[in-house]
């Protein structure tokens, strides 16, 4: 079953500070996953929280990469500003996705958070998301299709564009509303 994961920066404090923060938090995404069995489905990372859309192969593979990527980054980022102390806002908060209508509008949700935050007017001009690949297919090696995605079209012209089509709809105050407010469930540790 696939899971949002939402993490943010400790008192909505910013964690990525620059460009070269976005590139080396994306690899150790990249590394965490591939080492403990967690397919990426869609991610966007913003100045003081990030987004995943996951689907994790193993009841303990979501826990373990997390607390890789959030000490790894935790690390590197203190370093960076020689400071101590953690830089998450407690533990990240996992969502069950439970519905195939669930799964688009999550990955939907988190693709246009950077429009929805007045950062970008297109989806498309943010280079920290999955909707380039997702909508425009732009190569990205360490995420994973999903069969609700396949199934949005038979050939990958088809899928973007209907994909495309979907984020052009956006997303209704309902929609938003129960994305938002679901409750998070009770990782294993």
């Amino acid at each position: 079953m696939s899971v949002h994961v939402i993490q943010r920066g400790i008192n909505k404090r910013d964690v990525f500070d620059e460009n070269g923060d976005y590139e080396i938090f994306l690899s150790m995404v990249a590394e965490a996953v591939q080492k403990y069995g967690v397919k990426v489905h869609g991610f966007t990372v913003m100045k003081n929280h990030f987004h995943l859309q996951v689907t994790p192969e193993s009841k303990l593979a979501l826990p373990r990469a997390m607390q890789q990527l959030e000490t790894r980054y935790c690390v590197y980022y203190n370093k960076k500003h020689t400071r101590m102390g953690t830089i998450w806002n407690g533990r990240y908060k996992p969502i069950l996705i439970e519905s195939e209508r669930q799964w688009l509008t999550c990955l939907r949700y988190i693709e246009l958070n950077p429009v929805r935050a007045g950062i970008v007017a297109l989806p498309d001009l943010y280079p920290w998301s999955s909707f380039a690949t997702h909508a425009l297919g732009k190569p990205c090696e360490w995420l994973t299709g999903h069969p609700i995605l396949e199934s949005l079209g038979r050939t990958p012209f088809e899928r973007l564009t209907a994909y495309r089509a979907l984020c052009l709809e956006g997303l209704t105050n309902s929609d938003l509303t129960v994305q938002r407010y679901r409750i998070p469930v009770a990782a294993p540790r």
